[in-house]
This record gives structure tokens, sequence and C-alpha cells, in this order.
């Protein structure tokens, strides 16, 4: 039933989108129970298990979510910054924005929307489902999309699995982990 909601949304986005709008969409199945994977992104003793050394989280919406992958670099510099945190619906749905890296300075500007849907499917086991939306068109949009659809896809979710499994990422040490997907690109386009 919940692949069919999603797909009905999809459906919906694209039925008011403009032709060609792009989407990052992933869903993965972690060995944790929802709470466990819940305060892996919401909480910061959570995001240093899989998603960077540090970062700012206000969990409530508009409360910050700032993830930082290099701390000690000057602000602007250090990683999403200034991101804010959309909806807070406690084990069921967590948004914020959300920016692209410094090398693209005109499209960091800019945010985009991150979704997280989670759902316990099983005992001990959450489905978590990602989304991405919000691109804009354009070369430097183009260059955004495909560094996420690497940068969620090959590092970020590889990691939660693997924090959610088998423990904390070691940051002096980073395993080498799957992909989840082959990508997470999607498109809609309007008839």
């Amino acid at each position: 039933m919940r692949k069919v909601a999603v797909l009905l949304l999809f459906v919906v986005l694209a039925s008011h989108a403009s032709a060609g709008t792009r989407v990052l969409s992933a869903e993965i199945v972690v060995n944790a129970p929802v709470e466990k994977a819940w305060n892996a992104w919401t909480t910061p003793e959570g995001v240093k298990t899989f998603f960077a050394p540090a970062c700012n989280i206000e969990p409530r919406v508009d409360g910050a979510y700032e993830i930082l992958f290099r701390p000690n670099e000057k602000p602007g510099e250090r990683g999403a910054e200034g991101m804010r945190i959309l909806s807070f619906e406690p084990m069921k749905r967590f948004a914020y924005t959300w920016n692209a890296p410094p090398f693209l300075p005109d499209i960091r500007r800019q945010r985009t929307m991150v979704i997280l849907d989670f759902e316990p499917v099983g005992a001990g086991r959450t489905r978590v489902r990602f989304t991405q939306m919000g691109w804009g068109e354009g070369p430097d949009w183009d260059k955004a999309y495909d560094y996420f659809d690497n940068a969620w896809n090959a590092l970020v979710l590889p990691r939660f699995r693997y924090a959610m499994e088998v423990g904390p990422i070691d940051w002096t040490k980073i395993p080498e982990l799957q992909p989840v997907a082959s990508t997470m690109k999607v498109t809609f386009s309007r008839p």
C-alpha cells in the first residue's frame, strides 16, 4: 500500500510540475528499529554516527539543521550551513532544506528539500524513503543533481545503513561501501 501511495505522490507532483521535473529518490530497509533510525537523522549524537563529524541541530520545525563535513573550515565552507527543518513528525517524517557544495556558489545560495519517511517493517526493521526535490535548470543545477546522486547514493545512505547495522562510522577510517542503487535519479515529464 505504501508503494502505491509514494507512486501516487510522484504522479501528483509530476502533474503539477513543469516538463523535466527531477527528483532523487531511494528506499532502503535497515536492521534497526524506527526510533534508532529516526534518532540517527534527527539528533546530534545520531548524525555523528554516519552523516558528518559535527553538526548543529535544533529538533523542531524551523530549527537549525547544519551538517558540518569540515567543521574546522571557515564559515560558508564547512558543509550544509544555514539549513532549516521543515517537517518534524517524530518517528514518521523529517524534512529539511539542503544546499549545494561550495564549488557551485550560485547554486549553493539556493535550496532543495530533503524528505525522509520512516516506516516499521517487522521486528526491529525500518524502511526509510529518501526524496530530494526542488532542482532548478541549467548547467550548474545539472552538476548539483549529478553530485548529489552520487553523494546520497554512494556515501550518506550506505553509511547510514552501516551505522544502523554495524556501528558508528570511524571518521579517521571510513569504510568503503556499496551504493544503495544504480542511480537515485527520477525525472517526470508532462505529456
